[in-house]
């Protein structure tokens, strides 16, 4: 009988010890799934930027294709229009000697200004009161 009791009591401290373990398990598991969701949260995140970025990628890519083709046509309408104005040249003495005038002083004056370093420099002598400098040279329009 003593002998059935020992191996009772050793039946019931193998079966607690197995709860215990089964119970330590569970929490590994449970700690296990807290994991792979903030895993997957972290890469369904990183998916979603990396698919923003792409997409940012896409959109930037047709503005420069929009923006590249708005400078060709830019550059074709400034190529007409120095075209056009070189026949106008060539074909009327008027506009050639009314090109080739020099400017009125005071507009002469108007593009002469000294250089600034800072834009403080450029305020002060905007309040200066500085009378415009005579360039007395012809511009080239």
């Amino acid at each position: 009988m003593r002998v059935l009791i020992l191996l009772l009591l050793a039946a019931c401290a193998l079966a607690g010890l197995q709860t215990w373990r089964i119970d330590g398990l569970h929490d590994e598991a449970e700690e296990a799934q807290r994991i792979i969701g903030t895993l997957s949260a972290g890469i369904e995140s990183r998916d979603n930027v990396i698919n923003r970025l792409n997409n940012d990628a896409v959109t930037r890519e047709r503005q420069e294709q929009s923006l590249r083709a708005q400078l060709s046509q830019a550059g074709q309408r400034a190529r007409v229009r120095e075209y056009t104005i070189q026949r106008l040249l060539n074909e009327n003495q008027e506009m050639r000697d009314w090109y080739s005038a020099s400017m009125p002083d005071g507009i002469s004056r108007m593009h002469a200004r000294p250089a600034f370093a800072s834009a403080a420099d450029y305020l002060h002598w905007l309040s200066g009161g500085n009378q415009l400098p005579d360039t007395g040279k012809l511009t080239g329009h």
